[in-house]
């Protein structure tokens, strides 16, 4: 028996230092999760879901709020919605020695809801994110993440590594997801109609939740005791955002509440949504980002 562990041990070794050797070529083009859980614990953070994630760029943020570095760590509407799983991974990614951070809370209609029918916790779609299952928000590489969520096989990180060439969604050091895609009017167009047929079911199937509004206050609440929190609300194309007039026609008001109640400035730029290029209608193409992330910082100077 004792021979027969050896040989297994001996066997597994090489087998070890192959997956090893495989996941220190993880980066940005691993997948839309994986820097998240690599870069260093942050004293200023933008969070929300994809619209933040493609919009707000942390660059341009720390070159109009100098001697500032931002981390992205909004990830998606499925896995990042406001919830005891996002805040629970906030808890983990900030740094605890944070005194006089910028926190950017972005904010619309979808992180807000929840599908109908949701009884348990178990129910919530963040229920499957990597922020529920993961221990480790800093570790470059991070294997418990590879081992956890990447289904591929690891040859795949190896062979699509940046060092080939970036992918069309390409994940930042820093958070900021940078989408390529082809900004043709017909391409958009196609795009922009498919996006809008996904939201009309969603709107079908999710309604306005308490659970959120109460978890994106007590996100407030907590970041309150590490520096300055804004709710900023990303602006989208035409058809979304009329689609979300009809979903939820108080949400400014009830932002405004919230924001009047915690004290923190509501940065609305909805109104500001024709100046901006979108990809799919919904998702800010990334110039347009860099000018909307540029509003942002200037709206904070002003504060």
């Amino acid at each position: 028996m004792k021979r027969f562990l050896i040989k297994v041990f001996l066997f597994l070794i090489p087998v070890l230092a192959w997956f090893l050797i495989l996941g220190s070529f993880a980066d940005g083009n691993t997948d839309n999760y994986y820097q998240h859980f690599t870069s260093p614990k942050p004293d200023n953070m933008i969070l929300g879901s994809s619209r933040a994630a493609q919009g707000i760029n942390p660059n341009i943020l720390g070159k109009n709020l100098p001697d500032r570095k931002f981390d992205n760590f909004a990830l998606t509407v499925v896995d990042s919605p406001y919830g005891e799983i996002y805040l629970g991974a906030i808890k983990k990614k900030l740094d605890p020695k944070t005194k006089d951070g910028i926190f950017i809370l972005g904010v619309d209609p979808w992180n807000l809801s929840i599908p109908k029918g949701t009884d348990k916790f178990s129910d919530l779609p963040e229920y499957n994110s990597p922020l529920r299952k993961l221990s480790s928000y800093d570790s470059k590489p991070n294997y418990e993440y590879l081992a956890r969520n990447f289904h591929r096989t690891w040859y795949h990180i190896f062979r699509d590594r940046e060092s080939n060439g970036k992918s069309n969604a390409y994940l930042h050091q820093n958070g900021w997801m940078e989408v390529t895609v082809s900004m043709k009017p017909q391409e958009v167009a196609e795009r922009e109609k498919d996006k809008y047929a996904d939201y009309k079911k969603i709107v079908a199937v999710q309604h306005l939740s308490k659970y959120r509004l109460e978890s994106l206050e007590k996100t407030i609440y907590f970041l309150k005791n590490y520096g300055k929190v804004y709710i900023v609300r990303i602006p989208s194309g035409k058809n979304i955002k009329n689609l979300e007039k009809d979903y939820y026609p108080q949400f400014d008001n009830v932002l405004l509440d919230l924001s009047k109640k915690s004290k923190i400035p509501y940065l609305n730029f909805n109104s500001d949504s024709e100046k901006f290029q979108y990809t799919d209608g919904n998702h800010m193409y990334k110039e347009s980002g860099k000018v909307f992330t540029k509003q942002i910082a200037d709206s904070i100077k002003l504060k």
